[in-house]
C-alpha cells in the first residue's frame, strides 16, 4: 500500500464524546482510510474506502546490493525496537508496516507463521516490526500497541492484523478497537489516555518520517533482510532466498 497523504476530517457527532480525550488522533478514528492513494503531499478530501484492496506491487528481487548499511538500519529510532527471536541470530529481518495496510495483513496472516517457524524460532534470524503508518488511524492503532507494553505489543499487532476488517475499514472504528485492546488488559481509561499521549503520537509519526527519508520507503510492507530491501507481497520462498543469499 502506498503512503496516504489525505488529512483526517473532523469528528462526527457520534464520536463527539471522545473529542476532549482523544486530542491527537481522534479525528482519524472518525474516518475510514482508503486502501491506496496518491503519495502527493498536498491535502485532499477523504475518499470512501474501496471494497477491494489495490493490486499488490510485485515482489522486488533479492539479488541486488544492500541499500541500507547495517549501522544505519539498526540505529535506534524514535521508538525502541522489540525483537522477536534471538537477539544474537545471524540474520535480521525488518518489516516496515502499517496496521491499515491490507497487504501487510495478508503477510501476517499467511506468511509470517511460516517465516517465524522456519527462521525465527530456530534461531537463524531475528524479526523486527517497525511502525510506518499510512494514515492517522494506523497511527492510533500503533499507539495502542505500544501502550500495551513490550510483552504484549506484538500480540496486539497480530490481533489488529487478523481483525483488520472489523476496525480499519468501518465508519466507527472506536468500538471495535476498544474491544480488541480490552483482550490484552486495556480499560476504557487506558484506551483514552494512550490516544492523548502527545509524545507517543510524535514518536510513531517520526518513525515513519525517518524511514521514508533514510531508506526511501513509500509503501508497505517493505522488508530489509540483512540490509537488502524487498517490497511487495512476498512468499516464504522469497524470504528463504533472501536469507540464504544474505548468509553467503
Amino acid at each position: 500500500m502506498v503512503l496516504q497523504s489525505r488529512l483526517p476530517v473532523a469528528l462526527a457527532g457520534a464520536l463527539a464524546v471522545f473529542a476532549a480525550a482523544l486530542i491527537f488522533v481522534a479525528p482519524a478514528l472518525a474516518q475510514t482510510p482508503s486502501p491506496s492513494s496518491s503519495p502527493l503531499p498536498a491535502p485532499a478530501p477523504a475518499a470512501s474506502p474501496s471494497p477491494t484492496a489495490a493490486p499488490p506491487p510485485p515482489a522486488a528481487a533479492a539479488d541486488g546490493p544492500p541499500i541500507a548499511p547495517a549501522d544505519q538500519l539498526m540505529t535506534i529510532g524514535p521508538l525502541p525496537d522489540i525483537v522477536q527471536g534471538s537477539p544474537n541470530a545471524p540474520s535480521t529481518i525488518i518489516e516496515y508496516a502499517s496496521l491499515t495496510c491490507t497487504h501487510c495483513a495478508q503477510f501476517h496472516d499467511n506468511v509470517w507463521p511460516q517465516l517465524k517457524a522456519k527462521w525465527i524460532d530456530t534461531g537463524q534470524a531475528k524479526f523486527i516490526l517497525r511502525e510506518f503508518p499510512l494514515d492517522p488511524l494506523a497511527t492510533a492503532a500503533f499507539m495502542l500497541a505500544r501502550c500495551a507494553g513490550a510483552d504484549k505489543r506484538n500480540l496486539l499487532i497480530d490481533q489488529l492484523f487478523t481483525q483488520q476488517k472489523t476496525w480499519a475499514f468501518v465508519e466507527k472504528p472506536i468500538e471495535p478497537l476498544l474491544g480488541i485492546v480490552k483482550t490484552v488488559g486495556f480499560t476504557q481509561v487506558d484506551f483514552e489516555t494512550c490516544l492523548r499521549n502527545q509524545d507517543l503520537y510524535e514518536q510513531v509519526s517520526q518513525s515513519r518520517e525517518r524511514a521514508a527519508e533514510a531508506f526511501n520507503i513509500d509503501s508497505t510492507p517493505t522488508f530489509f533482510v540483512n540490509g537488502r530491501k524487498l517490497t511487495g507481497e512476498l512468499s516464504i520462498v522469497d524470504f528463504d532466498h533472501a536469507v540464504e543469499q544474505a548468509a553467503r
